[in-house]
Protein backbone atom coordinates (compact mmCIF):
# COMPACT_ATOMS: atom_id res chain seq x y z
CA UNK A 1 0.00 0.00 0.00
CA UNK A 2 2.51 2.41 -1.59
CA UNK A 3 1.91 5.94 -3.61
CA UNK A 4 0.26 4.81 -7.06
CA UNK A 5 3.48 5.48 -8.93
CA UNK A 6 5.41 2.71 -6.42
CA UNK A 7 2.37 0.53 -7.01
CA UNK A 8 2.46 -0.01 -10.69
CA UNK A 9 6.47 0.06 -11.16
CA UNK A 10 6.00 -2.58 -8.58
CA UNK A 11 4.14 -5.09 -10.31
CA UNK A 12 6.86 -4.80 -13.15
CA UNK A 13 9.98 -5.65 -10.86
CA UNK A 14 11.59 -9.16 -10.91
CA UNK A 15 11.15 -11.53 -8.06
CA UNK A 16 14.80 -11.46 -7.11
CA UNK A 17 17.49 -9.99 -5.49
CA UNK A 18 16.81 -6.56 -3.42
CA UNK A 19 18.92 -4.06 -1.94
CA UNK A 20 20.16 -2.11 1.10
CA UNK A 21 16.65 0.41 0.62
CA UNK A 22 14.49 -2.17 -1.74
CA UNK A 23 13.28 -5.37 -1.53
CA UNK A 24 12.92 -7.91 -3.96
CA UNK A 25 9.78 -6.57 -5.67
CA UNK A 26 11.55 -2.77 -5.94
CA UNK A 27 9.69 -1.54 -2.62
CA UNK A 28 10.87 0.24 -0.01
CA UNK A 29 12.34 -1.89 2.73
CA UNK A 30 9.66 -3.99 4.54
CA UNK A 31 10.54 -3.76 8.42
CA UNK A 32 8.13 -6.00 9.97
CA UNK A 33 8.83 -8.76 12.60
CA UNK A 34 7.25 -11.27 14.37
CA UNK A 35 6.43 -8.85 17.29
CA UNK A 36 4.98 -6.10 14.82
CA UNK A 37 3.01 -8.73 13.02
CA UNK A 38 1.81 -10.20 16.05
CA UNK A 39 0.42 -6.86 17.12
CA UNK A 40 -1.36 -6.23 13.98
CA UNK A 41 -3.37 -9.33 14.86
CA UNK A 42 -3.48 -9.22 18.75
CA UNK A 43 -4.91 -5.70 16.96
CA UNK A 44 -7.40 -7.42 14.74
CA UNK A 45 -8.45 -10.39 17.00
CA UNK A 46 -9.19 -9.17 20.38
CA UNK A 47 -11.56 -6.94 19.17
CA UNK A 48 -15.08 -6.66 20.76
CA UNK A 49 -15.82 -9.88 19.98
CA UNK A 50 -13.86 -10.77 23.20
CA UNK A 51 -16.98 -8.92 25.28
CA UNK A 52 -19.62 -11.30 24.09
CA UNK A 53 -17.57 -14.50 25.12
CA UNK A 54 -19.55 -14.76 28.31
CA UNK A 55 -23.01 -14.52 26.79
CA UNK A 56 -21.78 -17.16 24.05
CA UNK A 57 -20.14 -19.50 26.82
CA UNK A 58 -23.33 -19.17 28.64
CA UNK A 59 -25.90 -20.25 25.74
CA UNK A 60 -23.13 -23.48 24.86
CA UNK A 61 -22.70 -23.90 28.97
CA UNK A 62 -19.43 -25.74 30.68
CA UNK A 63 -19.04 -28.74 28.39
CA UNK A 64 -19.55 -27.10 24.92
CA UNK A 65 -18.45 -23.42 25.38
CA UNK A 66 -14.68 -24.01 26.16
CA UNK A 67 -14.54 -26.67 23.91
CA UNK A 68 -15.78 -24.36 21.11
CA UNK A 69 -13.53 -21.87 21.75
CA UNK A 70 -10.71 -24.25 21.73
CA UNK A 71 -11.67 -25.81 18.50
CA UNK A 72 -12.13 -22.28 16.31
CA UNK A 73 -8.58 -21.63 18.02
CA UNK A 74 -6.99 -24.70 16.24
CA UNK A 75 -9.30 -23.81 12.96
CA UNK A 76 -7.76 -20.96 13.33
CA UNK A 77 -3.89 -21.79 13.49
CA UNK A 78 -4.01 -24.32 11.43
CA UNK A 79 -5.83 -22.33 8.32
CA UNK A 80 -3.43 -19.38 8.75
CA UNK A 81 -0.49 -21.39 8.17
CA UNK A 82 -1.78 -22.52 5.17
CA UNK A 83 -2.35 -19.49 4.38
CA UNK A 84 0.67 -17.72 5.17
CA UNK A 85 2.47 -20.46 2.48
CA UNK A 86 0.48 -18.83 0.28
CA UNK A 87 1.98 -15.20 0.39
CA UNK A 88 4.62 -16.10 -2.37
CA UNK A 89 3.88 -17.82 -5.45
CA UNK A 90 6.04 -20.93 -6.09
CA UNK A 91 9.29 -20.72 -4.23
CA UNK A 92 8.69 -19.17 -0.33
CA UNK A 93 11.58 -17.17 -0.30
CA UNK A 94 12.32 -15.92 -4.17
CA UNK A 95 9.08 -16.32 -5.49
CA UNK A 96 6.60 -13.57 -6.94
CA UNK A 97 4.43 -11.61 -3.97
CA UNK A 98 0.85 -11.54 -3.62
CA UNK A 99 0.40 -8.18 -1.71
CA UNK A 100 -3.44 -8.50 -1.04
CA UNK A 101 -5.69 -11.80 0.19
CA UNK A 102 -7.02 -10.97 -3.35
CA UNK A 103 -3.65 -11.25 -5.10
CA UNK A 104 -2.95 -14.58 -3.31
CA UNK A 105 -6.19 -16.00 -4.40
CA UNK A 106 -5.60 -14.32 -8.56
CA UNK A 107 -2.71 -16.24 -8.28
CA UNK A 108 -3.53 -19.60 -6.79
CA UNK A 109 -6.66 -20.26 -8.31
CA UNK A 110 -8.01 -17.94 -10.75
CA UNK A 111 -11.37 -16.86 -12.32
CA UNK A 112 -14.20 -16.47 -11.04
CA UNK A 113 -13.04 -17.61 -7.23
CA UNK A 114 -10.82 -14.30 -7.72
CA UNK A 115 -14.13 -11.94 -7.74
CA UNK A 116 -16.14 -14.01 -5.39
CA UNK A 117 -12.92 -13.77 -3.03
CA UNK A 118 -13.26 -9.52 -3.82
CA UNK A 119 -17.00 -9.01 -2.93
CA UNK A 120 -16.74 -11.74 0.64
CA UNK A 121 -13.77 -10.23 1.83
CA UNK A 122 -14.28 -6.48 0.92
CA UNK A 123 -18.45 -7.09 2.32
CA UNK A 124 -16.62 -8.28 5.61
CA UNK A 125 -14.80 -5.88 5.98
CA UNK A 126 -17.35 -3.27 5.52
CA UNK A 127 -19.13 -5.18 8.06
CA UNK A 128 -16.84 -4.98 10.49
CA UNK A 129 -15.78 -1.30 10.70
CA UNK A 130 -19.97 -1.38 10.91
CA UNK A 131 -19.28 -3.32 13.86
CA UNK A 132 -16.62 -1.47 15.40
CA UNK A 133 -18.77 1.60 15.29
CA UNK A 134 -21.27 0.12 17.32
CA UNK A 135 -19.62 -1.70 19.86
CA UNK A 136 -17.55 1.69 20.27
CA UNK A 137 -20.52 3.87 20.74
CA UNK A 138 -21.76 0.95 23.84
CA UNK A 139 -18.73 1.61 25.24
CA UNK A 140 -18.47 5.64 25.19
CA UNK A 141 -22.60 5.61 26.56
CA UNK A 142 -21.08 2.51 28.89
CA UNK A 143 -18.94 5.23 30.76
CA UNK A 144 -21.52 7.74 31.02
CA UNK A 145 -24.05 5.56 32.25
CA UNK A 146 -21.80 3.68 34.99
CA UNK A 147 -21.43 7.78 35.78
CA UNK A 148 -24.58 8.07 36.18
CA UNK A 149 -25.64 4.97 37.92
CA UNK A 150 -22.61 6.08 41.06
CA UNK A 151 -24.57 9.40 41.20
CA UNK A 152 -28.22 8.31 41.42
CA UNK A 153 -27.07 5.08 43.33
CA UNK A 154 -28.69 2.90 41.11
CA UNK A 155 -32.15 5.00 40.93
CA UNK A 156 -32.13 6.80 37.56
CA UNK A 157 -31.65 4.02 34.45
CA UNK A 158 -30.09 6.35 32.56
CA UNK A 159 -31.05 5.95 29.24
CA UNK A 160 -29.51 7.74 26.17
CA UNK A 161 -29.35 8.13 22.49
CA UNK A 162 -26.50 6.38 20.76
CA UNK A 163 -26.64 8.32 17.50
CA UNK A 164 -24.09 11.33 19.23
CA UNK A 165 -21.56 8.68 20.13
CA UNK A 166 -21.36 7.08 16.52
CA UNK A 167 -21.14 10.31 14.92
CA UNK A 168 -17.78 11.59 17.32
CA UNK A 169 -16.26 8.06 16.67
CA UNK A 170 -16.83 8.80 13.17
CA UNK A 171 -15.17 12.34 13.18
CA UNK A 172 -12.01 10.19 14.64
CA UNK A 173 -11.97 7.78 12.35
CA UNK A 174 -12.58 10.42 9.44
CA UNK A 175 -9.24 12.00 10.77
CA UNK A 176 -7.13 8.30 11.39
CA UNK A 177 -8.62 7.47 7.52
CA UNK A 178 -5.62 9.80 5.56
CA UNK A 179 -3.07 7.22 7.47
CA UNK A 180 -1.96 6.74 3.48
CA UNK A 181 -0.32 3.11 4.32
CA UNK A 182 -0.59 0.27 6.52
CA UNK A 183 3.23 0.16 7.40
CA UNK A 184 2.80 3.46 8.81
CA UNK A 185 0.34 2.32 11.17
CA UNK A 186 2.35 0.23 13.62
CA UNK A 187 2.56 2.13 16.26
CA UNK A 188 -1.34 2.21 16.42
CA UNK A 189 -1.36 -1.53 16.24
CA UNK A 190 0.96 -1.69 19.57
CA UNK A 191 -1.21 0.84 21.73
CA UNK A 192 -4.49 -0.57 20.61
CA UNK A 193 -2.82 -3.91 21.43
CA UNK A 194 -1.93 -2.93 24.74
CA UNK A 195 -5.51 -1.17 25.40
CA UNK A 196 -7.17 -4.76 24.20
CA UNK A 197 -5.16 -6.70 26.76
CA UNK A 198 -6.37 -3.85 29.15
CA UNK A 199 -9.94 -4.02 29.31
CA UNK A 200 -9.80 -7.96 28.88
CA UNK A 201 -8.09 -8.03 31.87
CA UNK A 202 -10.65 -5.62 33.49
CA UNK A 203 -13.33 -7.52 32.01
CA UNK A 204 -11.31 -10.88 33.91
CA UNK A 205 -10.86 -9.23 37.03
CA UNK A 206 -14.52 -8.18 37.62
CA UNK A 207 -15.34 -11.39 36.95
CA UNK A 208 -13.09 -12.95 39.58
CA UNK A 209 -14.17 -10.43 41.82
CA UNK A 210 -17.86 -11.40 40.99
CA UNK A 211 -17.61 -15.22 41.34
CA UNK A 212 -15.53 -14.03 45.21
CA UNK A 213 -18.63 -12.18 46.22
CA UNK A 214 -21.04 -14.72 44.83
CA UNK A 215 -19.13 -17.09 47.01
CA UNK A 216 -20.02 -19.78 44.15
CA UNK A 217 -19.28 -20.51 40.20
CA UNK A 218 -22.63 -20.14 38.32
CA UNK A 219 -23.56 -21.34 35.47
CA UNK A 220 -24.63 -25.04 34.02
CA UNK A 221 -23.04 -27.88 31.71
CA UNK A 222 -25.47 -27.48 29.58
CA UNK A 223 -26.19 -23.40 29.26
CA UNK A 224 -29.03 -22.08 29.84
CA UNK A 225 -31.82 -23.45 30.77
CA UNK A 226 -35.16 -24.61 29.16
CA UNK A 227 -37.61 -22.28 30.76
CA UNK A 228 -35.58 -18.88 30.83
CA UNK A 229 -35.56 -19.23 26.99
CA UNK A 230 -37.79 -21.71 24.59
CA UNK A 231 -36.39 -24.93 23.32
CA UNK A 232 -36.60 -22.74 19.78
CA UNK A 233 -35.05 -19.99 21.25
CA UNK A 234 -31.95 -21.78 22.79
CA UNK A 235 -30.92 -23.76 19.20
CA UNK A 236 -31.14 -19.88 18.12
CA UNK A 237 -29.34 -18.61 20.60
CA UNK A 238 -26.31 -21.65 20.75
CA UNK A 239 -25.89 -21.66 16.75
CA UNK A 240 -25.51 -17.52 17.08
CA UNK A 241 -22.77 -17.90 20.32
CA UNK A 242 -20.33 -20.25 17.40
CA UNK A 243 -21.11 -17.27 15.05
CA UNK A 244 -19.68 -14.73 18.08
CA UNK A 245 -16.93 -16.85 18.98
CA UNK A 246 -15.98 -17.33 14.99
CA UNK A 247 -15.98 -13.56 14.70
CA UNK A 248 -14.00 -13.52 17.68
CA UNK A 249 -11.12 -14.88 15.91
CA UNK A 250 -11.24 -14.01 12.41
CA UNK A 251 -8.47 -12.09 10.64
CA UNK A 252 -7.59 -14.63 8.07
CA UNK A 253 -9.01 -11.39 6.16
CA UNK A 254 -6.45 -9.21 6.70
CA UNK A 255 -3.09 -11.69 7.14
CA UNK A 256 -1.69 -11.26 3.46
CA UNK A 257 -1.72 -7.46 3.95
CA UNK A 258 -0.04 -7.69 7.50
CA UNK A 259 2.65 -10.59 6.10
CA UNK A 260 3.35 -7.73 3.30
CA UNK A 261 4.37 -5.84 5.83
CA UNK A 262 7.27 -8.41 7.32
CA UNK A 263 11.02 -8.14 6.58
CA UNK A 264 13.23 -11.07 5.30
CA UNK A 265 15.35 -13.19 5.88
CA UNK A 266 14.06 -14.88 7.11
CA UNK A 267 11.13 -16.12 5.30
CA UNK A 268 8.18 -14.40 5.64
CA UNK A 269 6.02 -17.51 5.75
CA UNK A 270 7.90 -18.52 9.15
CA UNK A 271 8.08 -15.30 10.59
CA UNK A 272 3.91 -15.36 10.34
CA UNK A 273 3.65 -18.86 11.43
CA UNK A 274 5.20 -17.56 14.61
CA UNK A 275 3.39 -14.75 15.02
CA UNK A 276 0.40 -16.56 14.07
CA UNK A 277 1.17 -18.79 17.64
CA UNK A 278 2.19 -16.35 19.19
CA UNK A 279 -1.04 -14.23 18.70
CA UNK A 280 -3.35 -16.73 18.95
CA UNK A 281 -1.92 -18.69 22.19
CA UNK A 282 -2.36 -15.49 23.57
CA UNK A 283 -5.70 -14.30 22.31
CA UNK A 284 -7.00 -18.28 23.03
CA UNK A 285 -5.89 -17.74 26.92
CA UNK A 286 -7.90 -14.61 27.34
CA UNK A 287 -11.20 -15.80 25.46
CA UNK A 288 -10.65 -18.64 27.53
CA UNK A 289 -10.42 -16.68 30.98
CA UNK A 290 -12.46 -13.91 30.02
CA UNK A 291 -15.85 -15.90 28.77
CA UNK A 292 -15.62 -18.33 31.43
CA UNK A 293 -15.27 -16.07 34.26
CA UNK A 294 -17.89 -13.51 32.56
CA UNK A 295 -20.13 -16.97 32.37
CA UNK A 296 -19.16 -18.24 36.35
CA UNK A 297 -19.94 -14.73 37.77
CA UNK A 298 -23.44 -14.43 36.10
CA UNK A 299 -24.65 -17.65 35.08
CA UNK A 300 -27.78 -17.73 32.71
CA UNK A 301 -27.61 -14.28 32.74
CA UNK A 302 -24.59 -13.39 31.48
CA UNK A 303 -24.90 -9.99 29.15
CA UNK A 304 -24.49 -9.69 25.44
CA UNK A 305 -21.64 -7.56 26.24
CA UNK A 306 -19.58 -7.94 29.55
CA UNK A 307 -18.65 -4.25 30.28
CA UNK A 308 -21.73 -2.71 29.10
CA UNK A 309 -24.02 -5.01 29.87
CA UNK A 310 -23.99 -3.68 33.52
CA UNK A 311 -23.31 -7.47 34.83
CA UNK A 312 -21.11 -4.96 36.90
CA UNK A 313 -21.56 -1.57 38.81
CA UNK A 314 -18.84 -1.15 40.73
CA UNK A 315 -15.98 0.01 40.92
CA UNK A 316 -17.00 2.39 38.46
CA UNK A 317 -13.84 3.90 37.99
CA UNK A 318 -12.42 0.83 36.80
CA UNK A 319 -15.34 0.20 34.13
CA UNK A 320 -14.55 3.19 33.21
CA UNK A 321 -10.83 2.90 32.43
CA UNK A 322 -11.79 -0.33 30.52
CA UNK A 323 -14.56 1.00 28.45
CA UNK A 324 -12.34 4.05 27.79
CA UNK A 325 -9.70 1.02 26.40
CA UNK A 326 -11.98 -0.35 24.09
CA UNK A 327 -12.50 2.76 21.84
CA UNK A 328 -9.51 3.26 21.83
CA UNK A 329 -8.48 -0.52 20.83
CA UNK A 330 -11.78 0.10 18.12
CA UNK A 331 -10.33 3.35 16.89
CA UNK A 332 -7.04 1.54 15.69
CA UNK A 333 -8.97 -2.27 14.64
CA UNK A 334 -11.16 -0.18 12.90
CA UNK A 335 -7.79 1.01 10.64
CA UNK A 336 -6.02 -2.23 10.59
CA UNK A 337 -9.39 -3.51 8.99
CA UNK A 338 -10.40 -0.70 6.55
CA UNK A 339 -6.65 -0.09 5.02
CA UNK A 340 -6.91 -3.22 3.26
CA UNK A 341 -9.77 -1.65 1.68
CA UNK A 342 -8.69 1.75 1.24
CA UNK A 343 -5.69 0.35 -0.52
CA UNK A 344 -7.95 -2.13 -2.85
CA UNK A 345 -10.44 1.02 -3.90
CA UNK A 346 -7.01 3.30 -4.60
CA UNK A 347 -5.85 1.02 -6.30
CA UNK A 348 -8.37 0.37 -9.06
CA UNK A 349 -9.41 4.08 -9.56
CA UNK A 350 -5.25 4.60 -10.32
CA UNK A 351 -5.19 1.49 -12.87
CA UNK A 352 -8.52 2.79 -14.28
CA UNK A 353 -7.59 6.82 -14.16
CA UNK A 354 -3.62 6.41 -14.11
CA UNK A 355 -3.26 10.38 -16.08
CA UNK A 356 -5.73 11.70 -12.99
CA UNK A 357 -4.20 14.20 -11.18
CA UNK A 358 -6.90 14.13 -8.70
CA UNK A 359 -6.44 10.53 -8.01
CA UNK A 360 -2.36 10.15 -8.44
CA UNK A 361 -1.12 13.60 -7.17
CA UNK A 362 0.10 14.09 -3.57
CA UNK A 363 0.98 17.29 -2.40
CA UNK A 364 3.59 17.19 0.72
CA UNK A 365 2.46 19.24 3.88
CA UNK A 366 5.62 19.63 6.32
CA UNK A 367 4.68 18.32 9.84
CA UNK A 368 7.31 20.22 12.86
CA UNK A 369 9.37 17.04 14.21
CA UNK A 370 8.04 14.43 11.58
CA UNK A 371 7.89 13.43 8.00
CA UNK A 372 5.78 15.61 5.70
CA UNK A 373 2.27 14.28 5.79
CA UNK A 374 0.85 13.58 1.77
CA UNK A 375 -2.37 14.65 0.73
CA UNK A 376 -4.10 13.05 -1.68
CA UNK A 377 -7.64 14.58 -2.77
CA UNK A 378 -9.19 11.38 -3.95
CA UNK A 379 -7.65 9.44 -0.61
CA UNK A 380 -9.35 12.58 1.27
CA UNK A 381 -12.70 12.84 -0.23
CA UNK A 382 -13.66 8.64 -0.89
CA UNK A 383 -12.20 7.49 2.54
CA UNK A 384 -14.27 10.45 4.72
CA UNK A 385 -17.28 9.33 2.30
CA UNK A 386 -16.66 5.75 3.51
CA UNK A 387 -16.88 6.45 7.18
CA UNK A 388 -19.98 8.49 6.82
CA UNK A 389 -21.93 5.15 5.44
CA UNK A 390 -20.48 3.09 7.85
CA UNK A 391 -21.19 5.31 10.73
CA UNK A 392 -25.50 5.67 9.19
CA UNK A 393 -25.45 1.99 8.85
CA UNK A 394 -24.80 1.45 12.60
CA UNK A 395 -27.30 4.39 13.73
CA UNK A 396 -29.61 2.36 11.57
CA UNK A 397 -28.41 -1.31 12.76
CA UNK A 398 -27.32 -0.83 16.47
CA UNK A 399 -27.42 -4.69 17.79
CA UNK A 400 -23.94 -5.31 18.71
CA UNK A 401 -24.37 -9.44 19.21
CA UNK A 402 -26.78 -10.10 16.34
CA UNK A 403 -24.15 -8.00 14.10
CA UNK A 404 -21.10 -9.31 15.53
CA UNK A 405 -22.64 -13.08 15.31
CA UNK A 406 -23.60 -12.30 11.50
CA UNK A 407 -20.31 -11.19 10.54
CA UNK A 408 -18.73 -13.79 12.53
CA UNK A 409 -20.74 -16.46 10.16
CA UNK A 410 -20.69 -14.78 6.95
CA UNK A 411 -16.90 -14.52 6.85
CA UNK A 412 -15.85 -17.32 8.68
CA UNK A 413 -16.59 -20.51 6.11
CA UNK A 414 -14.78 -18.65 2.69
CA UNK A 415 -11.93 -16.57 4.12
CA UNK A 416 -10.77 -18.73 7.31
CA UNK A 417 -11.08 -21.71 5.92
CA UNK A 418 -12.26 -22.53 1.84
CA UNK A 419 -9.80 -20.14 0.09
CA UNK A 420 -7.00 -20.89 2.15
CA UNK A 421 -7.30 -24.69 1.99
CA UNK A 422 -8.37 -24.33 -2.17
CA UNK A 423 -4.96 -22.13 -2.03
CA UNK A 424 -3.23 -24.73 -0.12
CA UNK A 425 -4.00 -27.66 -2.35
CA UNK A 426 -3.58 -26.15 -5.44
CA UNK A 427 0.03 -24.17 -4.50
CA UNK A 428 1.41 -27.70 -3.65
CA UNK A 429 -0.13 -29.74 -6.03
CA UNK A 430 -1.89 -32.23 -3.67
CA UNK A 431 -3.55 -35.04 -5.70
CA UNK A 432 -7.42 -35.39 -5.50
CA UNK A 433 -9.03 -38.20 -3.38
CA UNK A 434 -5.36 -38.36 -2.03
CA UNK A 435 -5.74 -38.74 1.36
CA UNK A 436 -4.34 -35.35 2.53
CA UNK A 437 -6.70 -34.04 -0.19
CA UNK A 438 -9.65 -35.41 1.29
CA UNK A 439 -9.09 -35.09 4.65
CA UNK A 440 -8.66 -31.10 4.01
CA UNK A 441 -12.28 -31.20 1.74
CA UNK A 442 -14.02 -33.25 5.01
CA UNK A 443 -12.58 -29.98 7.49
CA UNK A 444 -13.54 -27.40 4.86
CA UNK A 445 -17.21 -29.15 4.76
CA UNK A 446 -17.76 -29.18 8.54
CA UNK A 447 -16.35 -25.75 9.06
CA UNK A 448 -19.13 -24.83 6.04
CA UNK A 449 -22.07 -26.58 8.20
CA UNK A 450 -21.22 -24.63 11.51
CA UNK A 451 -21.36 -21.02 9.44
CA UNK A 452 -24.59 -22.05 8.18
CA UNK A 453 -25.92 -22.74 11.53
CA UNK A 454 -24.08 -19.53 12.88
CA UNK A 455 -25.75 -17.42 10.11
CA UNK A 456 -28.66 -18.88 11.09
CA UNK A 457 -29.05 -18.01 13.96
CA UNK A 458 -27.85 -14.54 14.00
CA UNK A 459 -30.32 -13.49 11.72
CA UNK A 460 -32.95 -14.74 13.73
CA UNK A 461 -31.74 -12.29 16.14
CA UNK A 462 -31.85 -9.67 13.63
CA UNK A 463 -35.08 -10.55 13.11
CA UNK A 464 -36.50 -10.28 16.51
CA UNK A 465 -34.70 -7.27 17.35
CA UNK A 466 -36.11 -5.69 14.09
CA UNK A 467 -39.52 -6.12 15.54
CA UNK A 468 -39.06 -3.79 18.63
CA UNK A 469 -36.57 -0.71 16.65
CA UNK A 470 -36.85 2.60 15.51
CA UNK A 471 -34.62 3.49 13.07
CA UNK A 472 -32.53 6.38 14.16
CA UNK A 473 -33.71 6.22 17.65
CA UNK A 474 -31.45 3.47 19.73
CA UNK A 475 -31.96 4.03 22.92
CA UNK A 476 -29.50 2.04 25.77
Amino acid sequence: MVQNQQEAFAVDMPQSGGSKCFDDDGRIKRTGSVWTASAHIITAVIGSGVLSLAWATAQLGWLAGPVVMLLFSIVTYFTSTLLAACYRSGDPISGKRNYTYMDAVRSNLGGVKVKLCGIVQYLNLFGVAIGYTIASAISMMAIRRSNCFHKSGGKDPCHMNSNPYMIAFGLVQIIFSQIPDFDQLWWLSILAAVMSFTYSSAGLALGIAQVVANGKVKGSLTGISIGAVTETQKIWRSFQALGDIAFAYSYSIILIEIQDTVKSPPSEEKTMKKATLVSVGVTTMFYMLCGCMGYAAFGDMSPGNLLTGFGFYNPYWLLDIANAAIVVHLVGAYQVYCQPLFAFIERQASTRFPDSDFIAKEIKIPVPGFKPFRLNFFRLIWRTVFVIITTLISMLLPFFNDVVGLLGALGFWPLTVYFPVEMYIEQKKIPRWSTQWVCLQVFSSACLVVSIAAAAGSIAGVVLDLKSYKPFQSNY
